[in-house]
């Protein structure tokens, strides 16, 4: 059953799940336009329609009382929003007591500029979308970027003292052929690398089944290359994790396609304009903005509990040609 409606209930799932994780989009923006997540004219969310920091402060908090003990901040690119600092050091003064950690998703394109203040804030580690370390490749993903700017701020973080791990989709054709060279670069810089399979969501000028790579193929031609032993390690989110043999890196593979992680999912998105989603893969979600300025507090718990009452049992992903996305909305919308 769903939780009830004690301000302090547990948050459990109708499926027996109990939530700890709340990943929250801090804004829909980017600065960078990556060809499997957005549009090259993306249309971003008019800035009065977003949550206040504040009000993802209080949120997030009420969140941390009922049981959540991970939050990450994403976006789009949470580091472009102002005065993120303020809401990042608020939801660090947590992490110690029922927060266990406080972590960001972010391109690294700014990075260099805030990792000392991330660690300052309580933060530990990051995770950095990179999805090629071939300048001119990286230009073409991300339509205009400089990886040269997101490398040194990789290295900014981790000499500040954040553990960094790469995030990389799995591109046919395009990444594909380099993602060895990728994960002995990580061993080299003593970083993680997370693989993840393209996911329908929102509406992109390309056609994603041209550019699926099940992960399973990526394992294989890694797997020849280096001597990879499954870990236990779990870092709270869908990853399976292998060490890579001498060094201090993992490789985790994020499969929502091939291998689906949904039995053990323990998250929940809020979005940047305060809807809540409980899964990635469905429409379905609760109004948290509209709730805590309608009714404060109490209003926000009963909507809360609203929500874990429709967190469906897994997503619905499926890619082929003639595939709709899974859901219309882009990433950078709900958060990765």
């Amino acid at each position: 059953m769903a939780c009830g409606s004690s301000p302090n209930a547990p948050l459990i799932d109708p499926h027996g799940r109990t939530i700890r994780y709340l990943r929250i989009s801090v804004t829909d923006r980017c600065d960078l336009r990556c060809r499997y997540c957005m549009a090259e004219h993306m249309t971003f969310l008019p800035r009065a329609a977003l949550l206040s920091l504040e009000e993802i402060a209080v949120i997030a908090e009420r969140f941390v009382a009922r049981g959540i003990d991970k939050i990450r901040l994403s976006g789009g690119e949470p580091l472009v929003r102002r005065d993120v600092g303020d809401l990042i050091r608020r939801l660090g003064r947590m992490v110690g007591g029922d927060l266990k950690e406080l972590t960001l998703t972010t391109n690294g394109t700014r990075l260099a500029d805030h990792a000392a203040a991330l660690v300052d804030a309580g933060v530990r580690r990051v995770n950095v979308s990179l999805d090629s370390l071939d300048p001119d490749r990286f230009r073409y993903i991300t339509r205009h970027g400089d990886v040269a700017q997101v490398i040194a701020g990789i290295r900014a973080a981790r000499d500040a003292g954040l553990r960094v791990k790469l995030n990389t989709v799995a591109l046919r054709g395009l990444n594909d052929a380099e993602l060895p060279d990728m994960l002995a670069w990580c061993v080299d810089e003593g970083i993680d690398l997370s693989l993840i399979e393209t996911m329908p969501l929102g509406a992109v000028d390309e056609d994603r089944v041209d550019r699926f790579l099940p992960l399973t193929a990526a394992f294989d031609t890694l797997a020849a290359r280096f001597d990879l032993t499954r870990d236990s390690y779990r870092s709270g989110g869908p990853a399976r994790y292998w060490r890579v043999a001498g060094s201090d890196t993992r490789l985790g593979l994020i499969s929502p396609l091939t291998a689906n992680f949904c039995d053990g999912c323990n998250r929940v998105r809020l979005t940047t304009e305060g809807k809540l989603y409980l899964c990635l893969g469905h429409d379905d979600h609760i109004d948290l903005k509209a709730a805590l300025r309608d009714g404060g507090l109490p209003a926000l718990d009963a909507a809360i509990d609203r929500g874990l009452g429709i967190k469906p049992a897994r997503h619905d992903f499926r890619i082929g040609v003639g595939e709709a996305p899974a859901v219309s909305r882009h990433m950078s919308v709900t958060g990765g």
